[in-house]
């Protein structure tokens, strides 16, 4: 597997890795990836399906978890904290549960809860989709509405200090039930709505420097 990613930071700081949601790359990062590199050595990581990564054509949650291991991996980075927003926050969360060793810190900006969404309108292809695998779009969406009934489970054995960033009200995901469901994690309600990073990086850069530092 290829994964295109962008590297900041001393490489004498604590590793951090940033992975994006759904239908972006690793850019969706930049209003508020400097910041952070100046306290952090930062993996900001496109995943696979999404620009420059490779798009392989089969996209379970574990498959990219399994992928960013093996980029910390090759990377010789025993341990880092570890950001994703939306899809990124999934991924996130199967990594801390599935490779415990691997995440100091979880932190999951509005994340989808591991539940099934049996409502959710159906996916319609537009020739706005550019810059990612339209396969990615189908079977992540596939995985959204008919989680499997397991995975609940596998957030109660995250044992990683978590933060989760609701958007509030604004939001259409339903980020405090991932928060129910993962042992101790801190809940912190920014009412801007699903893209934290993007409409309140102020706000957003506060709640994480504060929980990762803490």
């Amino acid at each position: 597997m290829t994964l295109d990613y962008r590297e900041l930071g001393s490489s004498t700081t604590p590793p951090l890795v940033l992975l994006h949601g759904r239908t972006a790359n690793h850019n969706d990062w930049n209003g508020v990836v400097r910041p952070l590199a100046e306290r952090f050595h930062v993996y900001a990581v496109s995943m696979r399906g999404h620009g420059d990564s490779a798009w392989p054509g089969h996209y379970a949650f574990q498959e990219m978890a399994d992928d960013i291991a093996g980029l910390l991996d090759l990377m010789g980075v025993e341990q880092a904290a570890v950001v994703g927003h939306s899809l990124g926050g999934v991924v996130a969360y199967f990594l801390a549960a599935t490779h415990p060793s691997r995440v100091g810190r979880l932190v999951l900006e509005d994340p989808p809860p591991p539940l099934p969404h049996p409502h959710r309108p159906p996916l319609v292809p537009s020739e706005e989709w550019t810059g990612f695998d339209h396969a990615m779009m189908f079977a992540t969406e596939e995985q959204f509405v008919r989680s499997d009934p397991a995975w609940p489970g596998l957030l109660k054995q995250i044992t990683a200090p978590t933060l989760v960033l609701s958007g509030g009200s604004a939001s259409h995901v339903d980020s405090p039930a991932v928060a129910d469901l993962i042992p101790g994690a801190q809940l912190v309600t920014i009412e801007v709505g699903h893209l934290i990073h993007f409409d309140d990086p102020d706000g957003f850069l506060r709640e994480v420097l504060r929980f990762l530092e803490a």
